[in-house]
């Protein structure tokens, strides 16, 4: 004697819901962010800038540096 098939249920959450909620859980599966124009490594959170963190935090010490220096030259 066979059992019956119970029918699928409509899905509850819908696929593209679900999708971001499944990439949200496996951030290393995400797509490749941007390179960094500097050195060729992954952009950091800013896309305008397209600077890793590494190369940002070079352009802002040199920035504050050039800051400091400029009083200096008065």
């Amino acid at each position: 004697m066979r059992k019956k098939r119970i029918p699928t249920p409509d899905p509850v959450i819908s696929s593209e819901i679900l999708s971001k909620a499944k990439s949200a859980v496996h951030p290393d599966k995400l797509p490749r962010m941007a390179k960094c124009t500097v050195c060729g490594g992954e952009c950091a959170v800013n896309p305008v800038e397209q600077l890793c963190w590494v190369c940002r935090r070079l352009k802002i010490s040199a920035w504050h540096e050039s800051e400091q220096q400029m009083p200096a030259q008065d």
